[in-house]
């Protein structure tokens, strides 16, 4: 399970390169390079603590983003993800390096990036502790006993994971220098709303107790606003 995860984690990082830099047309791109060392080592440091301590999640974590079960809205979303994510790695390339179309940002906003994506990856270990079933796609896993997570950041909002997933929307473009690459907030916080409210008909229909759940804590994001 760690070499598939060690082997898989330097894919999508070679991947991502691949993006950044061929886009860029330059591998002299320091905030890049820091950006995917900050990537990897946080991966690698999460995936670790999760074979250790709940390896039937790395297991989901680590399977395809597009499975049988899935329903057929759940697969267009996250192809549609995947597709936003290639051409957000390319914008924030020319932007910040082949044609510098931002100024370029203070070092203070760079680390307050840094942060936001250390603070994402930080604050995903302590969903994943408190829900064994946060798999990347929308199914119900009878065959692991899959029940309702309210221990933890549940207990405050249902999809702790997506706000979770804004600050590494917010902190990447800030570590890479691109103010163009920021569009990705707002398109991504719509999405995910909308991939929640899917989600919570899904679970709140076949999952038991999540009707309830969904009474006592009344918000999906952030508490007190949405």
């Amino acid at each position: 399970m760690v070499s598939r995860l060690i082997l898989q984690s330097l894919a999508w990082l070679v991947f991502m390169g691949v993006l950044l830099f061929g886009a860029a047309g330059t591998l002299a791109w320091p905030a890049a390079w820091w950006y995917l060392l900050e990537l990897a080592l946080l991966s690698l440091w999460l995936g670790l603590w999760l074979a250790r301590h709940d390896p039937a999640l790395l297991a989901e974590r680590l399977a395809p983003f597009v499975q049988a079960q899935q329903s057929r809205w759940d697969r267009l979303f996250v192809v549609a993800v995947g597709l936003v994510w290639v051409g957000w790695m390319i914008l924030m390339s020319f932007d910040a390096m082949r044609f510098r179309w931002s100024a370029p940002l203070p070092l203070w906003l760079t680390g307050c990036g840094a942060l936001c994506v250390l603070l994402c990856i930080v604050w995903c270990r302590d969903v994943f502790r408190a829900n064994s079933y946060a798999a990347p796609v929308v199914k119900i896993q009878a065959s692991r006993g899959h029940k309702v997570a309210d221990t933890g950041p549940y207990a405050y909002v249902r999809h702790p994971m997506y706000a979770d997933a804004l600050l590494f929307f917010l902190g990447t473009p800030l570590m890479l220098g691109s103010w163009w690459g920021l569009v990705a907030l707002p398109v991504m916080a719509y999405g995910f709303g909308w991939r929640a409210v899917r989600e919570e008909r899904v679970l709140a229909e076949q999952l038991g107790g999540y009707a309830e759940y969904m009474a006592r804590v009344r918000y999906r994001f952030v508490p007190f606003i949405w």
